[in-house]
């Protein structure tokens, strides 16, 4: 009989807590995980007063030390400050309080002094809110870069609708285009023999399904909408722990976009990228795109070059070197796309006109 070596750890939030008003819980959250010391919140200029005091008080109302530090995006520099400040106040626990960059720069800080991470998401750009992979620059180029899994993840929605409609509308493309990437995971698997996760498969595409399916509800100044949206935004995020990998939430459309990081810097959002990649990138596998693009255009996420203030020569660009950007198969194959078929593509979608 064949000896079985397998072995795999998964880490998930002990807690998830989303709906109306629930900042207020965190102080007697913390003290039910036992937690103990000085807690550091790493919040924004914009969201410190939006969320961040809320949760200091809470934290302090309960008897906490709490520490704050704002910062910017999320770059090394930003996580080293992070990281030398959390040091200085001796920090045992840290609450990302804002949208993706500070989550990101939290739970790569926690994973550096080895402390427990709390997400605190503003807003709902993108489902990196509830997973263990953080998104960093200033590393060659944006890189994801293995950090923790959140201890709770608290998500008001007061809060989250209160914020741009965009970055919802952008974290509901990021969950959309689970699609593409689950086909360009089917693809590994049948081709390169990849690991493969059903558990992670189904939740990947369920988060996505449900958004597709209620892509009608989601609506500006609507508090629903956010609750709608959050949990499959959550629920997305968690599907990279059970794979052990960004797999599941991330194919060729992240790579597309990841390209356009490179070459269009500071146009358009993560998730609003990714959905318009997955449109291209369902075409080319010759799957139900006008779909995706429909739901797009029902929640207000961008369809097009011109959405995103890109011209079509940086489209075209993204659609040839996405394939370089990391090394995972997709239907992008290993040799990319060529310049006429990257044209084309984008002109058959509408992406370019």
């Amino acid at each position: 009989m064949e000896d079985f070596t397998k072995a795999k750890t998964m880490t998930f939030p002990r807690q998830v807590l989303a709906g109306h008003d629930v900042l207020r819980h965190i102080g007697n959250m913390c003290k039910s995980f036992n937690l103990k010391g000085t807690g550091l919140i790493v919040t924004g200029e914009t969201t410190g007063p939006i969320a961040g005091n809320d949760v200091k008080d809470s934290l302090t109302s309960v008897g906490y030390d709490v520490q704050s530090i704002t910062v910017r995006d999320a770059t090394i520099d930003n996580v080293n400050k992070v990281s030398e400040f959390a040091k200085q106040v001796s920090a045992t626990f840290i609450l990302g309080v804002g949208g993706g960059s500070k989550i990101d720069i939290a739970k790569t800080v926690a994973k550096e002094h080895f402390i427990e991470f709390i997400s605190v998401p503003t807003s709902g750009s993108h489902d990196g809110i509830a997973s263990p992979n953080a998104s960093i620059k200033g590393m060659g180029r944006p890189t994801s870069v293995e950090a923790v899994m959140p201890l709770a993840v608290i998500a008001d929605t007061a809060v989250i609708i209160r914020s741009p409609f965009r970055l919802l509308a952008s974290g509901c493309a990021d969950v959309l285009s689970n699609l593409t990437a689950l086909r360009d995971w089917e693809l590994a698997v049948r081709l390169r023999n990849e690991e493969f996760s059903n558990t992670a498969y189904t939740l990947a595409r369920v988060s996505a399904n449900e958004i597709m399916q209620n892509a009608h509800l989601i609506k500006p100044n609507n508090e629903e909408s956010a609750w709608v949206a959050i949990k499959p935004i959550i629920s997305s995020g968690i599907s990279m722990s059970i794979a052990s990998s960004s797999r599941p939430t991330s194919g060729s459309e992240h790579m597309f976009s990841h390209a356009l990081d490179e070459i269009a810097p500071g146009k358009g959002l993560h998730g609003e990228k990714c959905g318009v990649g997955s449109i291209m990138m369902m075409y080319l596998h010759g799957g139900p795109w006008e779909e995706i693009r429909t739901a797009l255009r029902t929640f207000g996420a961008p369809t097009t070059a011109r959405d995103l203030g890109l011209s079509n020569e940086e489209v075209i660009e993204s659609l040839v070197k996405a394939h370089t950007v990391r090394d995972r198969y997709t239907i992008l194959g290993e040799r990319g796309l060529s310049r006429d078929v990257a044209e084309n593509l984008a002109r058959k979608t509408g992406v370019i006109s």
